[in-house]
This record gives structure tokens, sequence and C-alpha cells, in this order.
């Protein structure tokens, strides 16, 4: 039923854009009768399932969405060098669906900077927020929410002192991966 869960999981993230790990499961369960959490599979063991899906069944349009989403990124990474950005989420990991938004971290003492930057841009962004731990301290993070190149940008706003630290999306899980300017930059050119 794990394995059944997983598959099922993937392809609604594949497909139907279910960016959410937990959901997607969710879901994938309650399609499958499965009532019981104890077979529920862990991301990693999804996220294997939605990588073998995408290669199976969308493998030129899947890599040719991630080159797009990363040259995006690339762009915005470059353009905001000044608050020290990070490539996050699915656009590195290159499992990025249909409907994926380009994650970004950017690290400043100065929220209003940021913003400053993007209205001098003439950027029109939406605010929210995220919670994630760093270390076991749960922090409430802005998120700025842009069009860049008429692809969805997340924009999250981290205090300067949290480049160096493990940010996680859960108090017990892994920390999230990322990779700046020169990482991104790599990446393209191993795709060529």
């Amino acid at each position: 039923m794990r394995a059944r869960i997983a598959a099922v999981a993937a392809r609604l993230m594949a497909e139907d854009g279910v960016d959410n790990f937990a959901l997607a499961k969710r879901k994938a369960a309650r399609q499958l009768g499965a009532g019981d959490t104890e077979s529920m599979p862990a991301n990693e063991e999804v996220e294997a399932e939605l990588r073998a899906y995408q290669s199976l069944y969308q493998g030129d349009e899947q890599r040719d969405r991630v080159r797009a989403l990363r040259e995006v990124a690339l762009d915005a990474m470059q353009s905001l060098a000044a608050f020290r950005p990070y490539l996050a989420g699915p656009v590195l990991k290159g499992t990025a669906g249909r409907y994926a938004d380009v994650d970004l971290q950017l690290f400043t003492d100065d929220l209003k900077t940021v913003e400053l930057f993007l209205l001098n841009r003439n950027v029109p962004y939406d605010v929210s927020e995220v919670r994630h731990y760093c270390g076991d301290e749960a922090r409430a993070v802005p998120v700025l929410r842009v069009e860049w190149d008429e692809v969805p940008v997340n924009l999250a706003i981290y205090a300067a002192k949290d480049e160096r630290a493990a940010l996680k999306a859960t108090p017990s899980g892994r920390p999230i991966e990322r990779a700046g300017i020169a990482a991104v930059s790599a990446l393209m050119n191993a795709d060529d």
C-alpha cells in the first residue's frame, strides 16, 4: 500500500500541480481507500516516484520546463544579488511540475529594502508568510510573490544571520536544499 500511495501521490504532483507532499499523500490515500496513516510513504519515496513518473511520461517536456524555470530563477537571482539569493524547492531539485513556482530565499536584515527594490522597478508583489524552522526555533518568514518573466516567483526573506543556518520546513525535517548563483549557473551549464 505504501508504494501505491507514493505512486499515486507522484502522479497527482506531476499531473495536477499539487506541490505539497503531505496533501498529495492524503489525496492518494483517500483515492486508494487507505484509512490508516501507517502506510504513508516518506517524502523521499514520493519524490523518487515523482522523478520516475516525470522521466517516463513527461521526459522532454519536463527537462524543458525545468530548464526554462532555472533560467528565470538565475535571471531573478542575478538581479537580486545584493540580497544574497538562493534557489530552493522543486526547480532546484529538477522535479518542478507543470504549475510550479520558483522559490528563492533572500538574506537581509531589511525587508523594506527588498520592497523598495521591487517598487523602484515597477514589480508588483503580494505579501504572505510561511513558517520555517532555524534549528528548533520557529520563524514566521515573509514571502513576496512576484511575476518574473511571467513566472510566479516566491521571495522568502530571511534574516542575514540565517544564511549560514540549516533552515527546515518542519522541526524534525531535513534542511531545505538551496543553491547560490554560482551553483545554479553550474546546473545550467551541466544541462547544455
